[in-house]
């Protein structure tokens, strides 16, 4: 059986053993790293993310990860960010307008409007809104939220799926090899499992595509 290696980005923002965990129940060897450099043997990048979007900007970039990430995209590798960590790939955020996010994702992080009860905390549906094998058969599923912001992004051709909460904000984004999700999929149960199973095969494609081979 093939496991393909993922790197955990630990800048002091997530919540690292359950993230590592679901990824190693989906089939993956998770590698919690603090330094891009032990990134090297990794299949795929997982940036996750609690907390404040200027001081978790900051930290990545403390620990020399924006670099690692903008290197990633730029080789086409698979990288996947969730909530905060999703946040924190745009260029900004309402959260901290005077803090520059790391523009990976062109576009921005908005506040959720003060009709709906922020945080959005608990658990919602999901719109298919464009063909991804990251979603496949996960229309209408249930996953959980915890935020208080959401992404707005440039090109809505970026949108994945969405989740009718406030603004019907974009749950899940792609940019080529990038994806986010502003859900948690290591908290919400088997739908979560089965997104993070779908991201595993297609960081074990882009291995193979790459000549990198797979644990």
């Amino acid at each position: 059986m093939i496991r393909p290696r993922i790197a955990v980005l630990d800048y002091d923002a997530g919540n690292l053993r359950s993230a590592a965990k679901a990824l190693e129940r989906a089939g993956a060897v998770a590698d919690v790293v603090d330094d891009p450099a032990a990134a090297a043997v990794a299949d795929g990048l997982f940036v996750p993310g609690v907390g404040h979007f200027g001081q978790c900007v900051e930290a990545f970039r403390a620990r020399g990860f924006d670099r690692l990430v903008a290197e990633w995209q730029a080789a086409d590798r698979p990288v996947l960010g969730v909530c905060v960590g999703m946040q924190i790939l745009y260029a900004s955020s309402e959260e901290a307008p005077d803090v520059a996010g790391l523009g990976v994702l062109p576009g921005r992080t908005v506040r959720l409007p003060d009709r709906v009860t922020v945080p959005h905390m608990g658990w919602n549906r999901l719109t298919i809104v464009a063909e991804d094998p990251l979603v496949a058969g996960l229309d209408g599923a249930q996953v959980y939220f915890v935020h208080s912001y959401y992404a707005e992004p440039d090109d809505p051709a970026h949108v994945v799926a969405t989740c009718p909460y406030g603004p019907s904000f974009p749950a899940v984004v792609r940019v080529g090899s990038v994806a986010a999700t502003q859900f948690h999929p290591e908290k919400s149960s088997a739908v979560g499992g089965r997104l993070l199973e779908q991201w595993l095969a297609e960081v074990v494609r882009a291995a193979r595509d790459g000549g990198r081979a797979a644990s």
